[in-house]
């Protein structure tokens, strides 16, 4: 079946086109296909966005400025909706009308209820204004303040961390994440601080103006209450009452006196600006409880980041810890190793000094041959070159010797700076170790925080047996 293209102009419900075209000089005319091509069936909801001049003629597009442009149109048979899209079309009248009347008995019951609770809510709104403004007068500042007093805990632990790591020697002390994540957070926290401060400052504020509010209401009520009593007695008064009596000039107009118009508009006027001061109370309300909740989560993001950062620099410092002590470990067994090589280069040096004192001492022995028996023979000859052979081996024992033992001194000076970096990272990890557990704070209740390294001694504390334990309590 061809596929109906649709105008991409703007919409005219309750009009519903005949088929692909339209009629014009009693011909139909089908669309060009300058509508949209991307949208093939002619659907209920296609139907709903034609625009108003495809309806009207069948022709055009719509432009970007949302008119209709004319487009020529050729001769071909029409087409009709199909079957589904009838069906779809009573499908879905039937179910919006159903939706429709549930939302409208929804509506209805909500009506009703927000009648009676309106009814109930102008007959106890005055009392409910005086109670309220009272609550609010001794509730608005405290949590903006216990929030604000709660900051002092993360500044100390981040300051006293801060402290701790300066304690850090020789190349340790540089800059990490760890020291850039701690002045990030006393910055945050001295942020948190300083909006916490606004928001009591606002509070305070706003409970003088309660405060003024409430002694109005409280004032206007009292002196409704006694005209209330006047009045009151003055219905019950009679002819025959014993305390009625003549008055000089009752009719006059007491000095203050104001009209009825005057009395229904001030009365309005303490209620509508209790009412309007209790509204900026909930507004504020609601500001720090926003700003509580943000300072909140900063403080939370940005203390996950930097124990994360501590957890991270540990790991680095354990490695690198590791990878010293195992150099430290091969550098005392190359040491080990040097040192026995030189003993036995020593020895052997030792040896060929006998050997050569024995050569020339040969040498020497046969320079006292007699006469003709002095003679360079065979002998003569291989001690000699025993002689330079042992003297040229003494040698190249003696300059490996020499190396042996710079490189001796070399292996120890190196292993001197090993174990001192050694040292230096071994305290660096039980700072940060210490730091960590001093952030432990932030997490456990004070009441059940008990420190895993000893401040003063920086060592592990650990639980005594219960025999020392009793050691102890008898003592």
């Amino acid at each position: 079946m061809p596929h109906t293209k649709l105008c991409k102009a703007r919409a005219v419900p309750g009009r519903l086109p005949a088929g692909r075209g339209s009629q014009q000089n009693g011909q139909e005319q089908p669309c060009t296909g300058a509508c949209d091509p991307e949208k093939p069936e002619l659907s209920l909801a296609a139907v709903f966005s034609l625009c108003r001049c495809c309806l009207r003629t069948g022709l055009g597009v719509s432009d970007p400025s949302g008119f209709c442009a004319m487009a020529t149109l050729s001769v071909k048979p029409g087409q009709r909706f199909r079957l589904p899209d009838w069906h779809t079309n009573s499908y879905l009248l039937s179910t919006n009308a159903q939706l429709q009347r549930d939302a409208s008995h929804q509506i209805r019951q909500e009506a009703r209820v927000l009648r009676n609770e309106t009814n109930n809510q102008t007959i106890w709104d005055e009392h409910d204004n005086r109670t309220r403004l009272a609550e609010r007068i001794d509730t608005m500042k405290e949590s903006a303040e216990q929030n604000l007093q709660a900051k002092n805990l993360p500044l100390d632990v981040a300051i006293e961390c801060l402290t701790l790591r300066e304690s850090r020697r020789d190349v340790d002390v540089v800059k990490d994440p760890v020291e850039d994540e701690l002045h990030k957070e006393v910055e945050v926290i001295e942020a948190t601080k300083k909006a916490l401060q606004q928001r009591t400052s606002q509070a305070f504020e706003q409970l003088c103006l309660l405060q003024e509010v409430r002694q109005q209401l409280h004032s206007d009520h009292r002196g409704k209450m006694e005209t209330l009593e006047i009045d009151r007695g003055c219905l019950f008064l009679n002819l025959k009452s014993p305390n009625i009596s003549l008055k000089v000039d009752p009719t006059r107009v007491p000095d203050g006196s104001t009209t009825l118009q005057q009395w229904d508009s001030l009365s309005q006027f303490n209620k509508d600006r209790a009412e309007a001061e209790m509204k900026a109370a909930r507004e504020l309300r609601e500001a720090i409880a926003l700003t509580i909740a943000e300072t909140n989560n900063e403080l939370e993001a940005q203390r996950v980041a930097t124990e994360f950062a501590f957890r991270k620099r540990l790991r680095e410092m354990e490695k690198v810890y590791s990878e010293l002590k195992w150099q430290e470990k091969n550098t005392l067994e190359e040491i080990a190793e040097l040192q026995e090589d030189i003993r036995h280069l020593e020895e052997d040096l030792r040896r060929k000094f006998l050997s050569l004192k024995l050569s020339h001492t040969r040498l020497e022995a046969r320079t006292y041959r007699p006469n003709v028996e002095l003679c360079r023979d065979q002998a003569q000859y291989g001690l000699t070159d025993e002689v330079h052979q042992l003297e040229a081996t003494i040698a190249a024992l003696k300059q490996k010797l020499a190396q042996a033992q710079d490189a001796l001194d070399a292996l120890h000076k190196h292993l001197a700076r090993l174990q001192a970096d050694i040292a230096c990272k071994a305290n660096s990890m039980l700072l940060d170790t210490k730091c960590v557990d001093t952030r432990r704070k932030l997490t456990v209740p004070a009441e059940k925080f008990v420190p895993e390294v000893d401040t003063f001694t920086r060592t592990t504390n650990r639980t005594l047996s219960p025999l020392k334990s009793c050691q102890l309590e008898l003592a």
